[in-house]
């Protein structure tokens, strides 16, 4: 068969399930939903590039995520 992974009859099956799963009415709210997902990210990863390469102490920033999340929530049985 094809040579590639994903060949472009692949992503018409995929947009026709799509298609069917969603209906046309929500499909644009979906794939907006998925570029905002992805600009959301790609920007995330150039600050944090940017970060890394400006001298700042990123580890400072982890050592504080840490220790939020080690104080655990007292738990309450019901």
């Amino acid at each position: 068969m094809g040579e590639g992974l994903f060949q472009p009859w692949h992503l018409l099956v995929i947009l026709v399930i799509a298609l069917l799963l969603f209906g046309p009415k929500r499909l644009p709210e979906i794939g907006k939903g998925i570029g905002d997902g992805f600009r959301a990210l790609k920007k995330g990863m150039k600050e944090e590039d940017r970060d890394g390469k400006s001298g700042t102490n990123s580890d400072a920033k982890t050592d504080a995520t840490i220790e939020d999340k080690s104080d655990p929530k007292p738990e309450t049985k019901a």
